[in-house]
């Protein structure tokens, strides 16, 4: 009975008809309800068997009425243009024959009929989608002896079938032979292609288009009957089912306590401590970051997942040490070849190589896309810099601008709008200043992620109800930022260094803002007393909780046999054990160790950023200006050909492939050790659905 009141459920559902709540207490026994439900299942499954039929033969009809129609037309348009043609034939017959008539035009309209071949046709609809692959395999199949014309529905048709909206083409295909007439049947079966009786004769076509749209009418009148007597009885069912769900559940319970029984009539809760599969919905562009994060380890449970975050940061770390809007432009070039031919080649056996770069084709063209940004910032074009946004904010100091690379150039101009002057590109302040700028966003960019990451570690502690260390290692991108807004002069290193070893020293020069030497001593107060409060508490604040959750389980009686294998197979084990101060408190000081440390050096690390950068951009002025511009110079065409191919080859080789792997491996290690570390555990394990054919496949390797 349970099942039949989910079945009228799942049937009210589809109906959009809600259960309603009654007043009026109506008694019924469970054996006349029990024949009652059957009755109603047996009435509404006939129904929907009907109601499926009726559909089904309406479908029908619609798309025979359509081919009617449509195939009609063509055959009105050749009747007629055969007309028009033997009426031209019998006039010059009447006028007299010129020098200009066909000599075999008599013999072609007034030709023996039982020498005439007779052909056969079929009509029908074909998927709008698959219209151009049939009629490629049809010409294929017959070897051109067939004649197609198709035409297009203007509305969406319900197939017979599947039920579903499809756009489709009306088809009439013209053959010779029972052959060729066989292989159309089955390439019409193979594409899905419904066919429809047709009479040649315009009368007859009116005649079965007039009575298509007669059983059209009936049906459509049928149909809707049929509906509303089935709503009426789901409403009918709506108004008791809540009564009835509760009698049943009733009678359930009543029974499970007469006949004393162990375990629950409707459902029984087994305990577990197994942490739950996680699962997470991606599409063909996440799926790709979402394998990156999955490498590392799977997320456990409601664990807050990185790849969100992923989509963005890995591409643009990437970028920052690939910023060239050149090569950007190659990377592109190339996801969009893989994008654009996905259908095709995903259907094909690939090298791993291929597969690799395929499989990863959205995050390339979000690197790309990135490094194309990174590359006008840094203003960087095969390591040749382009006044894109404007005239150069500086001049030489003569008109001959000989000592424009020794001496420097003087400021005449506002500010270059975005990213990097062109004119430091080639001058002796090239290296430093870009060194000085590299090095400082690199230090910015990885305390903002590594603050990201405590950030989400904080949040996961919430949710989890765990308890968390916060430690913001951001006092030196504060100075980098100030001394940017302010033009200062001061020395960060110096800074840096005497805020440990002197804190109490002025500090003069090197003084960015109003209150710096006492805010660097509050912030040095705060990492003194950050150290002990990460150690110590914890280990104490854990001792305390065992002790209150397993204190009270001292003494307690003895459970009975039955009881001890009910609470040894609904529990773990292990469930109590017992506490070990001194395992948690070095563990509590490993951790704080590793925060210290890991707060200096994972800041480090993202320096890797800055070195990265400058080596592609080096390396890539390398090969333009000692391989293009040394073989442009010598004014010989062999010469010049082998500098090109010579430099297309290392830059191909070398920065569009090595380069790429590296520092993709690079941001890589910066998402899995100096990001992921703080908040990510990835402990827990993927979510396969259960089925029998893995079962039968593990049964096989056993």
């Amino acid at each position: 009975m349970a099942r039949k009141l989910r079945f009228f459920k799942e049937q009210m559902l589809k109906a959009g008809v809600s259960p309603k709540l009654s007043t009026t207490q109506v008694d019924v026994n469970i054996d006349n309800l029990e024949v009652k439900l059957s009755e109603i299942e047996s009435e509404l499954t006939e129904m929907n068997a009907n109601g499926e039929k009726l559909q089904r033969s309406y479908n029908e009809l619609v798309e025979y009425k359509l081919v009617l129609q449509k195939a009609g037309e063509f055959f009105h348009s050749a009747q007629s243009g055969a007309i028009e043609q033997q009426r031209e034939y019998e006039s010059r017959l009447l006028s007299g024959e010129s020098m200009e008539t066909p000599l075999l035009q008599d013999q072609e309209l007034s030709g023996d009929s039982s020498k005439q071949i007779k052909l056969g046709f079929l009509a029908g609809l074909v998927p709008r989608e698959k219209s151009m692959t049939f009629e490629r395999i049809l010409f294929r199949a017959t070897r051109g002896n067939v004649f197609l014309r198709q035409t297009a529905v203007e509305d969406p048709v319900t197939d017979p079938v599947s039920g579903e909206k499809t756009e489709k083409n009306v088809f009439v295909v013209f053959y010779a032979g029972e052959k060729v007439k066989a292989k159309i049947l089955k390439i019409c079966d193979a594409f899905s292609a419904n066919r429809y009786p047709f009479a040649e004769e315009l009368g007859k076509q009116a005649q079965m288009i007039t009575e298509a749209s007669g059983k059209i009418s009936e049906l459509k009148t049928t149909i809707d009957t049929g509906l509303q007597h089935r709503v009426n009885l789901l409403d009918t069912i709506g108004v008791q089912f809540e009564q009835w769900n509760l009698l049943i559940q009733d009678a359930l319970q009543r029974a499970a306590v007469d006949s004393n029984s162990q375990v629950s009539a409707i459902f029984q809760v087994l305990h577990t401590k197994e942490m739950p599969p996680t699962y997470f919905r991606t599409n063909k562009f996440t799926s790709s970051y979402q394998g990156i994060i999955d490498s590392y380890g799977v997320a456990k449970y409601q664990e807050a997942n990185p790849t969100v975050y992923t989509v963005v940061t890995f591409p643009f770390l990437f970028a920052v040490m690939f910023g060239d809007w050149g090569h950007g432009i190659c990377l592109l070039l190339a996801a969009l070849y893989f994008i654009i031919r996905e259908r095709k080649l995903s259907s094909q056996k690939l090298d791993d190589i291929t597969e690799m770069t395929f499989g990863g084709r959205y995050v390339i063209l979000l690197m790309s896309l990135f490094s194309i940004y990174t590359g006008l910032i840094y203003n960087e074009f095969f390591s040749v810099p382009f006044e894109l946004f404007g005239p150069s904010a500086y001049e030489c100091r003569d008109l001959a601008c000989s000592e424009a690379t020794t001496i420097g150039l003087i400021k005449a101009r506002r500010t270059y709008p975005f990213g990097v002057d062109p004119v430091w590109h080639g001058t002796r302040s090239e290296l430093p200043f870009l060194n000085s700028l590299k090095m400082k966003m690199s230090i910015l960019l990885g305390v903002a992620q590594m603050n990201l990451g405590i950030i989400m570690s904080f949040f996961n502690a919430i949710f989890f109800r765990n308890s968390v260390n916060i430690c913001l290692f951001g006092y030196l991108s504060l100075l980098i930022i100030v001394k940017w807004c302010t033009g200062s002069q001061a020395d960060l290193y110096h800074v840096m260094i005497y805020m440990f070893l002197s804190p109490t020293d002025d500090l003069g020069e090197n003084e960015l803002f109003a209150g710096q030497k006492n805010l660097q001593l509050v912030l040095l107060l705060l990492a003194v007393v950050a150290v002990p409060w990460m150690l110590l508490p914890k280990p104490f604040i854990l001792k305390k909780q065992h002790e209150a959750r397993h204190g009270a389980e001292s003494y307690a009686p003895l459970p009975s046999t039955e009881e001890s294998l009910q609470v040894e197979s609904n529990h773990d084990s292990h469930g109590h054990e017992e506490f070990e101060f001194s395992e948690i408190f070095v563990h509590q000081l490993i951790h704080t160790i590793e925060f210290v440390l890991g707060a200096v050096s994972n800041t480090a690390s993202y320096l890797r950023l800055w070195a990265l950068s400058l080596a592609h951009s080096e390396l890539s002025s390398v090969f333009y200006e000692k391989v293009l511009l040394l073989a442009w110079g010598y004014n010989n065409v062999i010469i010049l050909i082998v500098g090109i191919l010579v430099f297309i080859f290392a830059t191909v080789g070398v920065l569009l492939v090595m380069e790429t792997l590296s520092a993709f491996l690079h941001a890589l290690r910066l998402h899995w050790v100096e990001f992921q570390n703080k908040f990510y555990e990835g402990d827990g394990y993927k979510f396969f659905p259960f089925s029998f054919s893995l079962l039968d496949e593990e049964d096989e390797v056993l």
